[in-house]
């Protein structure tokens, strides 16, 4: 995720959603290298015109100099199937598109999806099922490595599922300010501190005036110690 100085996203009418540099979206492109599927949520593909494959030849050569398939897998989630049937990423036909929802979709947008999608796979009531969602990815589409692009719904309830491996932001000398700009983890969020998930410091790079930031989420038993800690601090 690329991030302004002051932790947005996007402005706060959403307007502006793009605004790093050529090295940032480079960046983009060596992390979808890494990952047999990209995912995005509904939003996110709804309002910009993303293909959400692999870029260039030089990024599908370093995917098969790893072993991957030339084109990654591509993932869409939305909880109640409001996709657009008609956006860009549907009529880009070199890889195959999931989409994740749940039973709130409608047997209209269903069937809709159905015509432009390789699956749409229905994982819960209500919420989308991401631990039974991964457990599938893996065993039908063999995915092993999924690099998340957000948006914000999409990565605040994989924070809250425990679910992220890595989080890579790209900080930009950029601010937006607003009180209703979308941040990284939007969403439902955390009520506790110890509903929150824990990060450490892998690596940071500075290249111009934007810092390249890796974080490691702690393991689960290891974020459970950390957050109990934390607490008995600040009570």
């Amino acid at each position: 995720m690329a991030i302004t100085a002051d932790g947005k996203i996007a402005t706060a009418n959403r307007a502006i959603s793009s605004f790093g540099s050529k090295r940032d979206h480079d960046n983009l492109l060596q992390l979808r290298a890494t990952a047999d599927a990209v995912m995005n949520g509904a939003g996110t593909v709804n309002s910009a015109p993303i293909n959400m494959g692999p870029g260039g030849a030089k990024y599908r050569r370093q995917r098969l100099a790893r072993g991957l398939a030339e084109n990654n897998l591509r993932i869409i989630t939305s909880g109640s199937g409001d996709v657009n049937p008609h956006a860009e990423v549907f009529k880009q036909k070199f890889s195959p598109i999931i989409i994740l929802t749940t039973r709130r979709a409608s047997e209209d947008k269903l069937e809709k999806l159905r015509a432009v999608a390789t699956e749409v796979k229905i994982l819960g009531p209500r919420e989308i099922d991401f631990h039974k969602a991964f457990r599938w990815l893996r065993e039908k589409w063999k995915v092993k490595r999924l690099l998340c692009e957000g948006g914000g719904e999409l990565n605040d309830a994989l924070f809250r599922a425990g679910l992220v491996n890595e989080l890579h932001l790209t900080i930009t000398p950029k601010i937006f300010g607003g009180r209703t700009a979308p941040t990284i983890a939007e969403g439902i969020g955390v009520s506790k501190l110890a509903g929150a998930t824990q990060l450490k410091l892998k690596s940071m790079k500075r290249i111009g005036d934007e810092l390249f930031v890796v974080y490691a989420s702690l393991p689960s038993t290891k974020r459970a110690s950390s957050q109990s800690k934390s607490a008995s601090r600040f009570k």
